[in-house]
């Protein structure tokens, strides 16, 4: 397992970390039934019934998993 040879200042570390930053998700916007939907793009997304049984996973309009 590597070691570090110093100890690592405050300074030094707390500069690394701030280079660790959340990005928001990007979403894409459609218009399914009249309405505005926003999803995660290249996902596959859940589609049910009237109900809010889930029925299946579609991916760009073709039907690719049975849940």
């Amino acid at each position: 397992m590597a070691v570090p040879k110093r100890k690592m200042s405050r300074a030094s570390t707390r500069a690394r970390r701030a280079q660790w930053k959340a990005t928001p998700p990007t979403l894409v916007k459609t218009i399914e039934g009249g309405k505005v939907v926003y999803s995660l793009p290249h996902r596959a997304k859940v589609v049910t019934d009237s109900a809010g049984t889930e029925l299946y996973l579609e991916y760009k309009g073709r039907k690719v998993a049975d849940i």
